[in-house]
């Protein structure tokens, strides 16, 4: 065994990657803090505990922060009417700051000098953990096996994790594995990687009959008669009515799962795209952001209804700017700061009503209303 290091506080899924990075960051000398954040992922999360513990996690702690994740990451991106690239409404991206201070919150508890974490060397997210966890905590030190030639040339491929694994006693999928990877949380559900990484595949043999569809969890019957909803806005999302049943929902968190099951049943919120990284890249994704995508919309209306021209503007290049820190990880930076300052400040007019319809993947605005109105049915 290697000199003892001190205490790491790994960001942990209970998948292969982390459950190996687990027992590797023990044989190099660390004590292990395992942290998991509930943002809205289906995992079962007392299995992921006992995993750690017995894979050797002095601790393991598990924050259910789904809905601080939505009032405070999801809810200013909304207000920011963000787009990355004109299309994606950013769920990982706001969801690692969201995860990275839990991080530095438990390490600062423990006493940790490091934090890991198991995003690749390739990748965005390595860029959001650590860019959040430095501006929160200058002093603390992250470890990212996937950059450290001792373990990338150790572990070139899945076969020598899976081999590690298995003489480790570390427990790995009996299912089969799906040919890319993907990431979950309240906002979205991503797909890339694996077949993936060939823009021109759209059909998965085996895996469906279709194209990438079939594998999107949250795309269900797309032949569902249409749900017409209205949503109340007072600067921020604050009810939903359901108008056929007369279903309501009103704090933050019930309303966006909500969403997220009336417009995942009619296809809302997919697209297949390809995005510039940060690090230098082009990548393929597949997104699924079905109550973002109602969202986006209603806000879109009601903002164009109430918000001075000029000043619509001028928001139009705060928002553009915002999404491209948010995508490259500074959200905990001043700069970010200072934007959602400077765009919630803009909301004040926006407050109303939107009517709305859901069907066959489509968003269709019915009608708005609003006591700051600048319409004038008169004078049009």
């Amino acid at each position: 065994m290697a000199q003892p290091k001190g205490t790491v506080v790994l960001a942990y899924s209970g998948g292969l990657d982390t459950s190996c990075i687990l027992v590797w960051l023990k044989e190099q000398g660390y004590d292990v803090v395992a942290y998991l954040a509930n943002i809205g992922q289906k995992e079962d999360f007392e299995a992921a505990r006992k995993k750690a513990l017995a894979l050797g996690a002095k601790k393991v702690y598990i924050e259910d922060v789904s809905r601080e994740f939505v009032q405070q990451f999801i809810w200013p991106a909304v207000q920011a009417n963000a787009l990355y690239e004109d299309r994606y409404l950013l769920g990982t991206a706001l969801a690692r700051p969201c995860i990275a201070r839990g991080l530095v919150g438990i390490a600062q508890r423990e006493g940790a000098q490091y934090i890991a974490h198991g995003a690749t060397g390739k990748g965005n997210d390595q860029v959001r953990f650590e860019l959040s966890c430095y501006a929160l905590c200058p002093k603390i030190k992250v470890v990212a096996p996937w950059r450290l030639p001792e373990f990338y040339q150790r572990f070139p491929g899945r076969r020598e994790l899976m081999d590690y694994a298995k003489k480790h006693g570390i427990p790995v999928p009996v299912t089969p594995q799906t040919p890319w990877s993907m990431d979950e949380n309240l906002m979205h559900i991503s797909y890339e990687a694996g077949i993936l990484e060939n823009p021109k595949v759209i059909d998965h043999g085996s895996h469906g009959a279709g194209g990438v569809s079939c594998v999107c969890s949250l795309i269900g019957n797309f032949t569902a008669g249409p749900a017409v909803c209205a949503g109340r806005l007072r600067r921020r999302p604050r009810r939903v009515t359901n108008t056929g049943d007369g279903a309501t929902r009103s704090s933050a968190l019930e309303l966006f799962v909500y969403l997220n099951d009336i417009a995942g049943k009619h296809g809302v919120g997919r697209i297949d795209i390809v995005e510039n990284r940060f690090v230098g890249m082009k990548s393929r994704g597949i997104y699924e952001t079905p109550a973002g995508t109602i969202l986006h919309h209603a806000h879109l209306d009601i903002e164009a209804f109430t918000m001075d021209r000029e000043v619509r503007k001028i928001k139009q290049g705060l928002s553009l700017k915002f999404s491209e820190l948010v995508y490259n990880g500074f959200w905990h930076s001043p700069e970010c700061e200072f934007l959602r300052e400077c765009i919630g400040r803009s909301q004040e007019p926006v407050v109303g009503t939107v009517r709305l319809s859901v069907l066959k993947g489509q968003v269709y605005i019915l009608g708005r209303e609003s006591p700051r109105s600048l319409y004038n049915e008169e004078l049009v």
